[in-house]
């Protein structure tokens, strides 16, 4: 029998993929106490950045904002790897955004949404967080987003 998250994603007509290797000399996800951390997770599909470019660029922020979701998406994919069952977690504590924009971008937060609306949407209640969102100039394999995550489990 599918879980209570698991049911919730196929709702929203979400496939967890699989967990991609790490790019660098780094963990995907470190357990600590109750606490999950996912590293950085960029909106890689089938083994390629499907979002690339720079937001205010070549990249619209409708664009950006499915960016964002692709990047939780996969997040959620080093979580469910890390704890087995998304139904174990009890809160999204926190997210990350990076986002890879122009100098004049400043709608980092609306394309962070892209995120955080998917976390709600998941979770509930439980998945209202807190946030940081960044605008910087590149990110690895020209991704236009990369977004980590902090997650209290049971």
């Amino acid at each position: 029998m599918a879980g209570r998250i698991e049911a919730r994603l196929a709702e929203l007509g979400i496939i967890l993929p699989t967990p991609a290797a790490p790019v660098a000399n780094y963990v995907p996800f470190v357990v600590s106490g109750a606490l999950v951390v996912v590293s950085g997770q960029v909106p890689m599909r089938e083994g390629v950045v499907a979002y690339t470019g720079k937001l205010g660029g070549t990249v619209s922020q409708d664009i950006g904002q499915q960016a964002a979701q692709l990047c939780l998406v996969n997040v959620l994919a080093q979580l469910q790897a890390a704890l087995g069952d998304l139904d174990r977690v009890k809160r999204v504590v926190r997210l990350g955004g990076f986002i890879a924009c122009t100098p004049e971008f400043t709608a980092h937060a609306a394309v962070m949404n892209g995120a955080s609306d998917l976390a709600v949407a998941v979770f509930g209640d439980a998945g209202r967080h807190a946030r940081s969102t960044i605008g910087v100039p590149s990110l690895p394999m020209d991704a236009a987003v990369e977004v980590e995550g902090m997650f209290e489990f049971a």
